[in-house]
């Protein structure tokens, strides 16, 4: 039996081909090239969202960390402290207050260190 294709082809083909525009040499032009980069695109898309996650935890600590320096506790004594207090602030926000709002971050400081 005969399998028409045709239209469904055309479609998957184009859709792909203009998603491919702006890459380099035949990644843009050539179908297998373009399917390849495009797979590798979406892995990294999907393996980067999970990534994002991470990396801003850490900035978040970072930043916690150099404001706690400044205070005169180091990071886990703070974050001990504020446990303890059963402060359930999580790092972004603390990130936050301590860019934002030094009196309330060495507020905060002065609860963990009165609960260590």
């Amino acid at each position: 039996m005969r399998v028409k294709t045709n239209v469904a082809r055309h479609k998957r083909v184009k859709r792909l081909m203009k998603n491919a525009k702006g890459r380099f040499l035949g990644r843009r032009n050539l179908y297998r090239s373009a399917v390849e980069t495009q797979d590798h695109a979406e892995r990294y898309a999907h393996r980067d969202r999970r990534a994002k996650k991470g990396e801003f935890r850490a900035l978040w600590i970072t930043r916690i960390a150099a404001a706690c320096e400044q205070n005169g506790i180091n990071y886990s004594r703070f974050v001990n402290g504020l446990k303890r207090a059963e402060y359930n602030l999580d790092r972004r926000v603390v990130s936050e207050i301590a860019i934002r709002d030094p009196q309330a971050f060495t507020a905060l400081v002065d609860l963990a260190k009165s609960k260590l």
